[in-house]
């Protein structure tokens, strides 16, 4: 939180902060190297399908923030996993459904736009054989998402339509999976 805002004084909108949001954006705009962030996922495999993902920190402007968190990973029993914690395709979604959540939330916080309900749903098709590579013309991942979102609050359907159509325009994880992101690998043998 902005030091020089008092959170009994803040403007709080959807229960953000919307005078940080705006200083942040300002800061941003005026200097474009506290842009930039850098984010790191560190994934161990535990046996069977089971991984666990860790997460310690990010960087934000050059400044490294803290953070410790895991993510466990695993597959359906009928995937060769034990089916205790979600597969990589569902965090993959959770992921986008997510970013998008954060997306609205700000967007109407921004617009003075109180929400009541919001709900993403998302879904999509993987055909095995890609994956398992018995068929080589078969995708191996999705070919196409498709997402619903639910959304109630003080704005109108005119102010939602431009919220909606923000939240596509500027959502990192809705960019990620719309366009070809570059994998760069190195693999070390030990």
């Amino acid at each position: 939180m902005n030091a020089n805002v008092q959170l009994n004084d803040a403007h709080i909108v959807n229960g953000l902060n919307v005078d940080d949001l705006r200083a942040l954006i300002e800061d941003v705009r005026r200097d474009a190297s506290k842009a930039a962030t850098r984010w790191r996922v560190a994934t161990a495999w535990l046996g069977q399908a089971h991984s666990r993902a860790a997460v310690e920190g990010f960087s934000m402007g050059g400044q490294q923030v803290p953070r410790r968190f895991t993510i466990d990973i695993d597959e359906p029993c009928e995937l060769g996993g034990s089916n205790r914690f979600a597969n990589p395709q569902e965090h993959l979604i959770a992921a986008l459904n997510a970013c998008m959540t954060v997306g609205y939330v700000a967007q109407c916080a921004l617009r003075g736009l109180t929400l009541q309900s919001l709900e993403i749903e998302t879904e999509g098709d993987i055909d095995l054989r890609g994956f398992l590579g018995l068929d080589p013309q078969i995708a191996n991942g999705y070919e196409c998402l498709r997402y619903t979102v639910r959304i109630r609050g003080s704005g109108t359907r005119e102010q939602f339509a431009q919220v909606h159509d923000a939240v596509m325009a500027t959502s990192p994880n809705v960019y990620n999976l719309a366009n070809a992101v570059g994998l760069k690998s190195t693999l070390v043998v030990e």
